[in-house]
């Protein structure tokens, strides 16, 4: 996978059409971030791509400025563009995204996702769209139905293709490239490209040509990662103290239950504002409120789980707080690229803290070669995480855990961390 961090100054280098130019000025995009610079200019060419980047580095942007320059305004009136998501707040993001840069245009988007009326939908599709957004069970649902039409499409995005193999959609994701015109451009976006990405890719996709916006560091460089060694009953405590003392502008905190999301948030809020909580069984109006309070500012705190976590991308997020050890190593990849958002300087900066039981330093070694990076241990002053006796009996009975190799040659020299797990 090539590397293709290089920037370029204006949008106005990569051959867009006026009416485009004019779309990002009003969308107040002045210069393009890496991956916009890399992809749209080979997407606009017609070509196949897999396209290595995580959230927040400008990559809807990315996809959305060749659909709407490559697709035939001639065909108004049937799908021209499918763009598959994992989650239904990604949805909605990606369709308003598309919407704001289609300014000047006669071209229509759509958002298909579950926990809405079928029927408001439909009627959308019946009145005629170009551009259709949507998870890819109700898009299948709206297959079946014959509501929408695939004879007509030119462009298939798959966007967070890692989460929607994750949660189980390869089989829809399958169905649909089956129905899909095989003489179309297919365009792939994903943090992290696993064995089943690119089983995917191979077999969905015409030589695809494949681009790495993220080769140094998968959690980002400019992150500060630390951790926290403490005892299963004493997080809630850890986390009131941390955000007394990092004061976060907006934070997610991340849980591994729906039912622990609910717990945690009830708690929290009972001691300050701003704190609310999402998830999947939430009904999907208290969903889009949660999100559209957090967007607004008006939620400071919010606690969330894996799935709904890869829809939640708000440029305020200064801290990330894995509340729960994820199970998995790239959902600390997807998790920490809620923060370190990048601005207009190019630059991203955040902040994670990750709470490690005893029991987990395995998953926090497994992370660190992850992401080829070590988390730094931190503290809080005046309170102890683990029980005294349980450090007093480590410190006597075993090593320290040597940090793990670095992955690659002449990387950074090894250090020793001594934990108490």
């Amino acid at each position: 996978m090539s590397d293709s961090s290089e920037a370029t100054s204006h949008f106005s280098d990569l051959g867009l059409s006026d009416r485009m130019l004019a779309a990002l000025a009003r969308a107040e995009y002045t210069q393009p971030t890496p991956v916009q610079a890399g992809l749209i200019p080979k997407a606009i060419s017609g070509c196949d791509l897999l396209g290595q980047a995580r959230t927040g580095t400008g990559k809807t942007a990315a996809f959305a400025i060749p659909i709407l320059e490559r697709i035939e305004e001639k065909k108004r009136g049937v799908p021209l563009a499918l763009i598959l998501v994992p989650t239904r707040e990604l949805a909605v993001q990606v369709r308003g995204e598309v919407s704001k840069l289609a300014f000047g245009r006669k071209t229509r988007v759509v958002a298909l996702y579950g926990g809405k009326p079928i029927r408001g939908q439909m009627e959308k599709l019946n009145r005629g769209v170009e551009v259709v957004v949507g998870t890819p069970g109700r898009v299948l649902d709206h297959m079946a139905r014959g509501t929408l039409r695939m004879d007509g499409l030119q462009i298939v995005v798959l966007d967070e293709a890692d989460r929607m193999l994750d949660i189980g959609f390869r089989p829809d994701i399958e169905k649909i490239l089956r129905r899909c015109p095989k003489e179309r451009q297919t365009l792939l976006l994903s943090a992290t490209v696993p064995g089943p990405v690119e089983r995917l890719a191979r077999r969905y996709m015409r030589d695809p040509e494949s681009l790495n916006f993220s080769p140094k560091e998968l959690a980002g460089e400019t992150i500060d990662q630390f951790y926290f060694t403490v005892d299963q009953d004493r997080k809630y405590e850890l986390l009131k103290r941390l955000l007394d003392r990092e004061k976060p502008r907006q934070a997610i905190v991340f849980c591994r239950t729906k039912r622990g999301t609910d717990r945690l948030s009830i708690k929290l809020a009972k001691r300050q504002p701003g704190v609310a909580c999402i998830h999947g069984d939430m009904h999907q109006g208290a969903r889009d409120r949660v999100m559209k309070e957090f967007r607004e500012s008006k939620v400071q705190i919010l606690i969330a789980t894996d799935v709904v976590g890869r829809g939640i991308d708000v440029s305020g997020v200064s801290h990330i707080i894995n509340y729960d050890t994820p199970t998995f190593c790239d959902d600390y990849v997807h998790r920490v690229g809620r923060t370190g958002r990048m601005g207009k300087d190019g630059i991203a900066e955040g902040v994670a803290y990750t709470f490690v039981t005893p029991e987990e330093g395995g998953e926090l070694t497994n992370i660190e070669m992850r992401i080829n990076k070590l988390l730094i241990r931190d503290e809080i002053g005046n309170f102890e995480t683990v029980k005294q006796k349980e450090k007093v009996e480590e410190e006597d009975s075993a090593p320290a855990k040597p940090a793990p190799p670095s992955l690659k040659k002449g990387g950074r020299p090894k250090r020793r961390i001594r934990r108490a797990l």
